[in-house]
This record gives C-alpha cells, structure tokens and sequence, in this order.
C-alpha cells in the first residue's frame, strides 16, 4: 500500500468484511491519524481498547463504553456492543501466547461477517499465530514518503524560534534524504538540527544523510554507502558504461511521461578483481542515487521466521529510499544451498526472487557474483534482470585506462609514465593486480626516498602472478559463459571481439571455438 492511500485500502478491506485485519506499524500514532480520518470519512464509529486505558471513542459520539480491565473481557464486550463499529486493539499481538485470546479472535473474526464490525490488531512483529493467519488480513502501514515528510518539515517552521532557510534545491535534497525514515525520526533529525545551529538549512543534509545511515544499518542486513565514487573512477567497460548512460534519466518524470519502465536491474559475473563491486557503487553516482549494500549472509537469523523478517524488512526499506541502487555483492556465497538449515535459504532466495520480479518501487538491483555455478538457474532468468554482463580480463586500451586512474587518484601524471610499456607488461593482469602493482611500485620509492616511476612499476609486475595464471582453468571456465552467449561482455560489442581476446591473452578456447 502506497502511503497517501493506506486509508482508501484499508476502508476497501472493511468494506469487503475482513473482520480481522493485523498491522504492522512501529508508528501507532501516526497509523492511528490515518485510520481514524478513514472513519471520519465513513462515518464509521473507532473504538480503541488497550491495557492502560481500556475503551476510548475516537471519533464523535456519546456512546458509553463499557469497563474491560483485560484482553478477554475486552473480546466479551466487543461481542456485546450493539453499534457498529471498527475497533482497534494496541499492542494484542503481546497476548498471542493466550490459548483463550486467539480462540476468542478467531470467533469474533468469524462472528462479525454478519455485522459492519471490524478488529484491526496493531502490532510491531510480523510473528502471527498460525492459527489467526486464515482469518485475518496481515498488511504494513508504510513509512511516511515525500509529501507526508514534507508536512513534518512544515511542523518545525511553525515552531515559535525555530527557522528553516532551504533553497528550492536544499528542501528537494533534504526530503529525499529523509526518505527511509519514520514521521518521529525525520522531526527529530529536523529538530536536532534547528537546536544545534538555530535554524535548518542546506547545510543539514549530511545530517539527515547521517540519521538514515543509522537506521538502515539498525536493519542488520542493509548498509548505506555514500556516493564518492564517480565513473571516471573505474577504466574500460565502455559497453556496459554506454548501457548506463541512456538509462541515466529513466528515473524521472519525464521517462514515466513517455510511457518507459525504469529499468529493474543487472548482473555483473565475472573474474574477481575486474570492477564488479566498484561498479556497482559507480552506478549511485552516475545516476544521483543512494546506494543500499544487502548483506545477504546478515539476512540469516537462527530464531524460527527471523531469516524472512529480516529479508522483508530489508526490501521494505529499500523500497522507502527509492529510487535506489540494491547492491547485492557476491550474491553466490549467500545462496549456495545446503541441506542443514531446514530450507530457511531456499525460502530467502525465493522471497527476493518474487520481489525481484513484481516490485512496484524504483529500486535498481546490481548483483555481483564471481561463480555462477553456484546460484540456482532461475536467479539469472532474463526478466529479472535487464542485462547480465560478463566482466572479462582488461584489454590493452582499458589496461592503459585502469592504469592511468590509479596513477591520477596518486596525484600522479600519466604522461610522466610509459602506459604503452606498462599496458603490455601487464597482460593478463585484472584491474585489482594492476591497481596493487602501481602501490607496490610506490613502496619501492618511497623506501628509496625518491619519486616513483615507469621502472618501480615494472618491477612490481614482475614479481606478481596473476590470477589469470594462477587460476587459469577457473578463468578459462568463467570466459565460456561468455562465448556460450550467457551474458554480455561489458568492453566488446561482438562475440568475434571477445575470441580474439582468448587469442591474444593465450587462453584455451571452447572446442567448438577453435
């Protein structure tokens, strides 16, 4: 349920006589505010009962309600009222471990078909009995999106003292930022700040930044990463860098006025070290997006139904802070499926599967992987994702590319260096080892108290083995998913271009290649 609608749906589930609705919410107030304007609308009566308070009238009426000092006299008197109307139990979910309550529940559910009652349970867990899930409706009232963060901002200017001072430009930023937060978190981040330097301005949103890290990373299975990295950053991939740049604005308004989906995600397999991880994070940069890291190994908990809350709560997030990037990284080492975990991993994988497939938010999905071997075929189904890419061993021209960041992230010239020289030397080589040969070139200068050069880089080479020597049958092995057609090479345009790769670095061809 989109947010601004929560109360539309949840007045078409009345309406449809679900008598027991379950909602999951950590925001009770504000879930409270939007149901009770749902009843106003209807002119539906809102009783609320809890232990503290017992029965309270929400919306107009004089009714007088009865005592009910515990959950099953509540239940009893529910039964026993005459008006119709929609009650709301706080914080029942504390009483699923009562035989008698859930028995109660279920009566009730099944007693109010014939009546315009209704129960709506708040609840903070997704852990419902199983004998309540075939009478009632479970949903999640949604965390709060730009127009509802966009009122509390307003709360703060109305504040006696308080002063907010946002460009045009700042306020857009300052609410995307606050995306992912709940209505209490952004007042109190927006607060923080007026307290801390007497107003709220432009320069707060690394604070807003900050408080959303924080959040996400009380997830467990998600992490926040700042965009610094910029595509410039990484050499080569010309192929998969085009691909990136015209969907660079399918994201905006002006992409969904043209009728065009925004793009759902890609794959980067490949040989390790050759920029899959480092291009997924250059993709948040190029795009103006955020980036969420989903640690799927942190996914798995050993309480029973605690991997698939952490999975759900997870995508749900993602899905408040779109549009986003989803970086999954080594996607393979998560999903490799055993048989000692009662199928909890099968259930995981195929819970982002089905997200995967049917998400309604902007949330761009990058997996990385080095063995797909490993992974269930279906995962890499084309429609999942948009592309596959395969990440080969550099070419000559991306070897100068990748040497020349390194070179200029140093503060270095590349024209003080010989790339051509280096380019050749280091054939073979993936983008990580010759990153590693330009600092352990730096160590033999730097130990020598001396400037670095062409020489100190060369001798580095020499003395490194690269991976597509050391492990040539896995490179070999990985290099066929591209000649098979499997994927799309992220540097060449034709299947030709990559055999000729084959051929020049002296790796084996397929058979059927040769």
């Amino acid at each position: 349920m989109a947010s601004l609608d929560f109360g539309d749906e949840l007045e078409l589930l009345l309406q449809a006589r679900f008598t027991l609705v379950i909602l999951i919410t950590q925001e009770e107030a504000r879930a409270m505010e939007t149901v009770k304007k749902m009843c106003e609308r209807s002119k539906r009566p809102l009783i609320t009962w809890d232990l503290g308070k017992g029965f309270q009238l929400l919306t107009e009426g004089n009714e007088t309600l009865p005592n009910a000092p515990s959950p099953i006299a509540a239940l009893e008197q529910m039964e026993k009222m005459e008006q119709d109307a929609l009650f709301v139990l706080k914080d029942f979910d504390d009483c699923w471990s009562n035989a008698q309550v859930k028995r109660q529940l279920r009566n009730l559910a099944q007693v109010f078909k014939q009546r315009r009652k209704s129960i709506l349970v708040t609840s903070c867990s997704h852990k419902i009995p199983e004998q309540l899930k075939d009478d009632s409706f479970i949903t999640e009232f949604p965390l709060p999106e730009t127009q509802e963060l966009e009122k509390v901002l307003s709360r703060i200017s109305q504040v006696p003292g308080a002063k907010v001072q946002l460009t045009p430009l700042g306020k857009q930023k300052l609410l995307q930022a606050a995306l992912g937060l709940s209505a209490s978190q952004a007042l109190r981040v927006f607060s923080k700040a007026v307290v801390k330097d007497g107003m709220l301005d432009d320069r707060h949103i690394d604070m807003v930044t900050e408080e959303k890290r924080q959040v996400i990373r009380e997830s467990q299975a998600l992490e926040f990463y700042p965009v610094t990295e910029k595509v410039d950053d990484i050499g080569g991939l010309d192929i998969l860098k085009e691909w990136l740049r015209l969907r660079q604005r399918a994201f905006t308004q002006e992409a969904k006025d043209f009728m065009l989906p925004p793009p759902k995600g890609i794959a980067l397999i490949g040989i390790p070290g050759t920029g899959k991880s480092l291009t997924a994070k250059i993709i948040g940069s190029f795009w103006q997006m955020p980036v969420l890291r989903l640690d799927a190994g942190s996914l798995f908990g050993s309480l029973v139904g605690e991997s698939e809350e952490r999975t759900r709560k997870a995508l749900l997030l993602a899905e408040t802070v779109a549009p986003c990037v989803l970086w999954v990284d080594e996607v393979e080492k998560a999903f490799s499926f055993g048989d000692n975990d009662g199928g909890t991993s099968r259930r995981v994988f195929g819970q982002i599967l089905t997200w995967m497939q049917e998400k309604k938010k902007p949330c761009f999905v990058v997996a990385t992987a080095n063995d797909v071997k490993a992974l269930p075929p279906e995962f890499m189904r084309r429609g999942r994702f948009d592309e596959i890419f395969f990440l080969d061993l550099p070419t000559f021209k991306e070897r100068k590319e990748i040497l020349s960041v390194h070179l200029r992230k140093r503060n270095r010239l590349a024209k003080d260096f010989d790339l051509d020289k280096l380019a050749l030397q280091c054939e073979g080589f993936v983008g990580a080892e010759i990153e590693q040969a330009v600092l352990d070139g730096m160590y033999y200068a730097f130990d020598e108290s001396r400037e670095f050069s062409t020489a100190d880089v060369e001798k580095a080479l020499r003395r490194q083995v690269p991976l597509s020597v050391s492990q040539s049958d896995v490179v070999n092995e990985l290099r066929k998913l591209l000649l098979d057609g499997k994927a799309q090479s992220a540097s060449f345009r034709e299947a030709k271009d990559a055999k000729q790769s084959f051929v020049e670095l002296n790796l084996e061809l397929p058979l059927r290649d040769r």
